[in-house]
Parts: structure tokens; C-alpha cells; sequence
């Protein structure tokens, strides 16, 4: 049984990967454009950069293993979506301060 689910797994290909990574940036782009609540719009950025490094790995891995190019992209991007939470999470908090509501609708002035 485990010598067939290591045939199955070893037989993963590249277009595979890329239609899981296709299929994770639809999910976030749909959740980013059709969500009012803030939150799940990070949420929905956060899938779109998970789906971008899954890419990232995938072509680093099946055109050029021996060089770890779409790995260390990778680690950038999370760099940059770790740092994007932190001043998203900033913002919306703002945001319930002043408006005492996290929808995005609401957030149309600059100034409060």
C-alpha cells in the first residue's frame, strides 16, 4: 500500500502544481473582490501570496532544481506578507477605532 502511495506521489507533475496554485489565486481574488469585512480581504491577500510562492517553488523545482532560486523568492514574499499583516492589522484597528466597524465600504475618507 505505501510503495503505491509513493508511485502516486513521486508522479506529481508541474502542471499539477501550477493548477493548485491556479485554483488558490482564483479563491483569493474572488475573496478579495466580493468581501466587505477587512479581515477576510487580508485573508483573501494572504491566499494570493501563498498561491504566487507555490508557483514560485514549482517552476524552481521542475525547470531548475539545482538552483534554489524560487525558494528564496519565496522567503521574500512571506518577508512581505508577514509585514503586510502587521500594518493591514494596524489599519483596520485604526480603522475600528475611528469608525467603530471593520467594513471596507465604510473606509472611503482619509481623514477622520
Amino acid at each position: 500500500m505505501t510503495d503505491f502511495l509513493l508511485y502516486k506521489l513521486s508522479h506529481v507533475g508541474l502542471d499539477h502544481v501550477l493548477l493548485m496554485g491556479a485554483l488558490l489565486f482564483s479563491i483569493g481574488l474572488y475573496g478579495v473582490l466580493t468581501r466587505r469585512n477587512a479581515i477576510a480581504v487580508l485573508m483573501a491577500v494572504e491566499l494570493l501570496f501563498n498561491a504566487v510562492n507555490i508557483n514560485l517553488v514549482a517552476f524552481s523545482r521542475y525547470i531548475t532544481p539545482s538552483l534554489m532560486t524560487g525558494q528564496i523568492f519565496a522567503l521574500f514574499i512571506i518577508a512581505v506578507a508577514a509585514a503586510e499583516a502587521a500594518v493591514g492589522i494596524a489599519l483596520i484597528l485604526c480603522l475600528y477605532r475611528h469608525r467603530r466597524s471593520v467594513y471596507v465600504d465604510e473606509a472611503d475618507e482619509l481623514q477622520w
